[in-house]
């Protein structure tokens, strides 16, 4: 995943957790209303903070600022990130180009000029990550010393980001 330098400590952490976890699940309202999930991976996340990625176009992908989640899960690590935002269907071939990967070919069989291939840039309003940044026995002892005071003890961080280059809402 290409990552560019983000402008704030926090998103940069949100960032790094991302491009360490790899696949993300991506989460909007279907027509009916109904919450449904697609598994996606990244290919950038840009200065603002916008995490792009390849897709077909959906109605669902396009959600208003607010209606979309992605969240990213590695249990192993015990590291896990929640997003949400508003997305964006963009059609730029030489943006496609820029972005295209091999590892793209299974999901778009024609390539960089398959017809249905777009991109989908979500906007990132506000992130929260949980970081253990331990193996995990100490993140059993500290679960165990947690039970036993009646508060977290050591259980990494957890945080909620505020994007500061978040695109305004539209009016």
């Amino acid at each position: 995943m290409k990552k560019a330098e983000q402008i704030s400590e926090g998103m940069q952490k949100v960032v790094d957790l991302i491009d360490g976890i790899g696949p993300g699940m991506l989460t909007t309202p279907d027509s009916h209303g109904v919450l449904t999930s697609r598994p996606m991976m990244p290919l950038e996340v840009d200065a603002n903070g916008s995490i792009w990625f390849f897709t077909k176009p959906s109605a669902e992908k396009q959600a208003p600022a607010g209606q979309v989640n992605l969240t990213f899960a590695d249990p192993s690590s015990a590291k896990y990130v929640s997003i949400s935002g508003g997305s964006t269907l963009i059609y730029d071939r030489a943006r496609i180009e820029e972005l295209w990967t091999a590892a793209a070919k299974p999901w778009f069989p024609e390539g960089k000029e398959d017809p249905s291939l777009a991109l989908l840039r979500v906007d990132v309003d506000d992130a929260e990550f949980w970081d253990s940044n331990s193996s995990r026995m100490v993140r059993a002892i500290a679960m165990a010393a947690s039970a036993v005071s009646g508060k977290p003890v050591g259980m990494g961080e957890n945080r909620t980001v505020h994007n500061p280059a978040a695109p305004a809402p539209a009016a």
